[in-house]
């Protein structure tokens, strides 16, 4: 019987790690790419997470690789560390060698030269590239026995697009990738002139806002591949959460705040701005969901020493579906998002939409693409980053007036549906993808020799 996946032929997704809580729309994506009929291979760099995974995971039918744990290679020699991740490693470097000879000497010549180019000191390699490679030989030794996929794609620009990138040249498939936040902006995670190395060598780059895509632009001013594509949402999964215009009705009102406990979400803001409006004299109450990014005894003093604890609290993550629950529960939804001073940021927050698009009035900061998603003063209200007593008055405003809530929301709602459907959004991606696919041949059954290039 013929193989289908090599005739119609398949994207292998490159992760740093698969499941993960907190990348949900990773996750969302490589679900409706396999429901609009695109074939797919999960490669994960790191071990995923388990103890916790939203639902959409489970209706993920793509076959999941998972590589060989590394260890650490930041506190150790080079030397040291080869030692120790030899045996996980070689029979896939073998194989290769094997192989694809030339490829092989070619791709780790690249490597040995990255790690010397992109050194921090002059006596020391930039060790990370030579771990990258490693990991890089083992999906590509197991992409020699799945000759359906023809085109690689990673997700986050710095490390698992290297590994991307080493194995498009250890296997001569072409590759994109998808750039999201910090990834882009933070300057140690692409030294030099990586980044745009990267983007010449990639097909496509596609990214979650238009900010993103002007920044990449810039990086890259001969790059004509740059792709805005918005993650999008499950409409259907949120539109649940509303109450059919009218007001949520907990009392007090609930504030709401979501992602994970880390500086660029501002919740130390949030909770100096909580302190002003109880005293000035508005009742409410206000939950920060999400895992701990570091920040979280840091929060926990502040609400301590604000004297928040009877109207501020910290809540462990959950899954989509449990948080659906809490946006039908909350008044108003905060995200005082910021530029932190290394230049992390979020692009448009997930989390943000989702509130808008469950019909929540919402409160946040012009900073990143989330002007593309909000309209201040129309479908949302936005205010100055780092500011708490701008955030408290835009809170206040928001929880004595019930008549601008609901106009709010309905606006926010409405704009999320029209312009965040991720049934939408994704097609943009899938015919990328597809247009990639025609024009790379099919490759026959492995083991393959080396083929010229």
């Amino acid at each position: 019987m013929r193989d289908t996946s090599v005739a119609a032929g398949e994207v292998g997704y490159i992760l740093k790690g698969f499941p993960r809580l907190t990348e949900t729309f990773i996750a969302n994506e490589i679900h409706l790419l396999e429901q609009m009929g695109l074939g797919l291979r999960l490669y994960s760099i790191k071990p995923g997470e388990h103890d916790k995974v939203q639902g959409v995971v489970a209706r993920i039918r793509a076959p999941l690789l998972q590589i060989p744990n590394a260890s650490g290679i930041s506190d150790r020699s080079l030397a040291g560390w080869l030692v120790e991740n030899f045996t996980r490693f070689a029979g896939a470097h073998a194989r290769l060698a094997l192989h694809r000879p030339l490829r092989y000497a070619a791709t780790l010549a690249r490597a040995v030269a990255m790690a010397w180019r992109y050194r921090k000191s002059t006596l020391a390699p930039r060790k990370v590239f030579i771990k990258e490679f490693a990991q890089a030989g083992s999906i590509a030794a197991a992409l020699l026995d799945a000759p359906g996929v023809r085109h690689l794609h990673g997700h986050f620009c710095h490390g698992a697009t290297t590994v991307t990138w080493f194995v498009s040249g250890l296997t001569g498939l072409p590759f994109s990738f998808t750039a999201h936040a910090k990834d882009i902006y933070q300057a140690g995670l692409n030294p030099g002139d990586l980044l745009a190395r990267k983007m010449q060598a990639a097909r496509f780059i596609a990214t979650c806002t238009a900010a993103n895509e002007q920044h990449l632009r810039g990086v890259c001013p001969s790059c004509r591949t740059v792709h805005t594509i918005y993650h999008g949402l499950d409409l259907h999964r949120f539109g649940r959460a509303m109450r059919g215009g009218t007001d949520r009705n907990d009392a007090p009102p609930l504030v709401l705040a979501v992602g994970r406990l880390v500086e660029k979400k501002g919740f130390d803001v949030l909770i100096e701005a909580c302190a002003r409006v109880r005293d000035a004299g508005v009742a409410f109450r206000c939950v920060l969901i999400g895992e701990d990014g570091g920040m979280a005894e840091r929060l926990r003093a502040a609400i301590d020493r604000l004297q928040l604890g009877e109207m501020v609290s910290l809540h462990g993550a959950v899954t989509q579906d449990e948080l659906v629950d809490w946006y039908a529960r909350a008044a108003v939804f905060a995200l005082p998002c910021l530029v932190t001073d290394d230049g992390d940021r979020d692009g448009i927050p997930n989390v943000l939409a989702e509130a808008m698009a469950t019909g929540l009035a919402v409160v946040s900061t012009p900073i990143s693409g989330i002007p593309e998603l909000v309209d201040d003063g129309r479908d949302g209200l936005l205010v100055a980053d780092r500011d708490a007593g701008a955030l408290a008055g835009a809170l206040q405003r928001l929880l004595t007036d019930q008549a601008l809530r609901e106009r709010l929301g309905a606006r926010a709602s409405q704009k999320v549906h029209e312009r965040f459907d991720a049934r939408i959004t994704t097609r943009t991606l899938y015919n990328l993808f597809q247009r990639e696919l025609a024009q790379t041949p099919a490759r026959a059954g492995a083991p393959l020799l080396e083929r010229a290039s």
